[in-house]
């Protein structure tokens, strides 16, 4: 294990845990815990996500992220901390917003990157949310950007992921009206992928975490940024991404280990090579 694998889980955060492998192999668990401000993102929360999410990025016993929030604040993020953004003038909430920032961090990551919605999921959380790749909810949750009634916008990315992900329309009504959805309608939408009773979260969002940890890491990392191109750039540039990727992976030991492993009727070893 390098200095850079060790580090992630080793490093005291405060309002975070980390964790290698405890549901399913080659899948990190990041939880964010803040019970007594239902996992509010304050600037500690989104700079030990940054740090967490960057060296995870490094590490290689981790190949998919599953994003959360604890299970003791019942919620997976309710919003940004509403009392920081109170007391910020124009030029140090200027300052704040520089990219990148943690929903950039997410957006960006190497490593596929699920949300595991375990409850409310309110502003700044629903745009960490639909910053993620797939989102998986349990039933009781709900979503929305409320910041329209603060008297301001959401800040974090919704305005232009959320139409990329459910539509203009419905992103328009949910930013527009500050209205929250439940996880149903999230799901009918498509704000969510899927929506899970309470006692089946955890199978749902590990046997899928799981399921992607057991390919290449190579290629789930070329696929996960080859699919994020598609809503980033025109069909033909896409399409000529997605080629350079594939041909790219023809250099690999993975390629070679993973068909002759078809062939010879057997689990494949990946090298990440």
């Amino acid at each position: 294990m390098s200095e850079s694998e060790a580090d992630v889980l080793e490093r005291a955060y405060e309002t975070i845990g980390v964790a290698i492998g405890e549901h399913a192999d080659f899948v990190a668990t990041v939880t964010i815990d803040r019970p007594e401000a239902r996992n509010a993102l304050n600037a500690t929360v989104r700079e030990e996500l940054v740090d967490a999410l960057t060296a995870l990025e490094a590490d290689e016993r981790a190949r998919v992220v599953v994003l959360t929030g604890s299970d003791e604040a019942k919620a997976f993020v309710a919003g940004a901390d509403v009392a920081e953004l109170r007391e910020r003038t124009l030029v140090e909430q200027r300052e704040k917003s520089k990219r990148p920032r943690v929903y950039e961090t997410v957006d960006e990551l190497d490593l596929p990157v699920l949300a595991r919605i375990n409850g409310h999921a309110l502003g700044g959380g629903c745009e960490l949310a639909v910053a993620c790749d797939v989102r998986i909810a349990d039933e009781r949750a709900k979503l929305g950007q409320p910041e329209i009634t603060l008297g301001l916008i959401p800040g974090g990315g919704a305005t232009q992921r959320l139409p990329r992900l459910i539509g203009e329309g419905h992103a328009m009504r949910l930013i527009c009206s500050g209205e929250l959805v439940d996880a149903d309608e999230a799901g009918r939408i498509g704000l969510v992928e899927d929506v899970c009773a309470p006692d089946e979260l955890d199978d749902a969002v590990y046997d899928l975490a799981g399921s992607m940890a057991e390919n290449s890491p190579l290629a789930l990392q070329y696929a996960t940024q080859a699919v994020r191109a598609s809503a980033r750039q025109p069909l033909e540039a896409g399409l000529e991404y997605e080629k350079s990727l594939f041909v790219q992976l023809f250099a690999t030991e993975d390629k070679n280990e993973g068909i002759d492993a078809f062939f010879e009727d057997r689990d494949p070893e990946w090298s990440g090579r």
